[in-house]
């Protein structure tokens, strides 16, 4: 006899901070460990894989979905980013979410509010040096999650590779008992780093997008194959980015994998970090370079 797979139930939502809390609050007082992953919603594989690995480790899984006003510019796409609310739950609860916290702004930014978290040294470089204040909002509103779920773990993807390390930092320096886990970077077959912003881009960008991906494999090649000069593994990142019509880079940098500090030479972990705008949306994508 076949037999029948049960649906995973509906999350519970949470709405408000008492709801929240409420929610939790079982799992903690008979001791069961909560896995966390904070998220803008508009998820897509690179969030299920996170939560997925937070239902391996931990005993209750929290989502978070809130589109964080703080961390956009007065130019870039709040307004327009993503928000399919019900396609969100549905996709929490296959992916086995036991709790989704979805607040409004006002119940993460009260009337009145006027207290912010900032990383110095790491939040005004590379994407903070474009999109001044992002980091402060990110880091602002992923201490305030924090501070309500209280997980033992929190999950996040190695995609945005400068948040999870300003991330990690303020987490060890603010003694917050939350361990950062950051997981590997999902790609399309295509080898397009997924991302949210993707459903932006028209058929004819996205190929041209895919030169981010295929820089960062050619200078990935050129350190397994023995190059080592910084400069010129830097100019090449650049070089095939902008040889694609209708890429406008930003940057194409290798750095210290810990501490994202510029290189005169090769260390033993470095990283590969990229950007560049397709028409209006704008892409980043990394890779992680060991010396042999």
């Amino acid at each position: 006899m076949t037999q029948r797979i049960q649906p995973s139930p509906p999350p519970v939502v949470a709405e408000t901070l008492a709801e929240i809390r409420a929610s939790i609050v079982d799992s903690r007082k008979v001791g069961k460990s909560i896995g966390f992953v904070p998220t803008m919603g508009a998820l897509h594989a690179g969030h299920v894989s996170l939560i997925e690995r937070a239902r391996s480790e931990c005993d209750t899984v929290v989502v978070s979905i809130f589109v964080n006003p703080t961390q956009f510019g007065p130019n870039e796409d709040f307004q327009r980013y993503p928000r399919p609310r019900e396609l969100d739950l549905k996709i929490c609860g296959d992916a086995g979410a036991d709790i989704v916290f979805y607040p409004s702004v006002d119940v993460m930014y009260p009337v009145g509010y006027r207290t912010f978290v900032e990383v110095q040294g790491l939040s005004d470089i590379l994407e903070g040096a474009i999109r001044p204040g992002h980091f402060r909002g990110v880091a602002t509103v992923v201490t305030k999650l924090f501070m309500i779920v209280l997980a033992d773990r929190a999950y996040f993807g190695q995609k945005d590779y400068q948040q999870q390390l300003l991330i990690r930092t303020m987490t060890t320096e603010l003694n917050i008992p939350t361990a950062v886990v950051t997981c590997p970077t999902l790609r399309d077959p295509d080898g397009m780093a997924m991302s949210s912003r993707n459903a932006y881009l028209s058929p004819e960008e996205r190929q041209r997008g895919l030169c981010l991906s295929k820089a960062l494999n050619l200078v990935a090649n050129q350190v397994e194959a023995g190059e080592r000069d910084i400069l010129k593994l830097q100019r090449q990142l650049c070089e095939q980015m902008a040889a694609t019509t209708g890429i406008s880079v930003d940057y194409g940098v290798i750095v210290d994998a810990r501490t994202l500090s510029e290189l005169t030479e090769a260390v033993p972990e470095m990283v590969a970090l990229v950007a560049a705008r397709v028409g209006t949306t704008r892409l980043i994508d990394n890779r992680v370079l060991r010396l042999a």
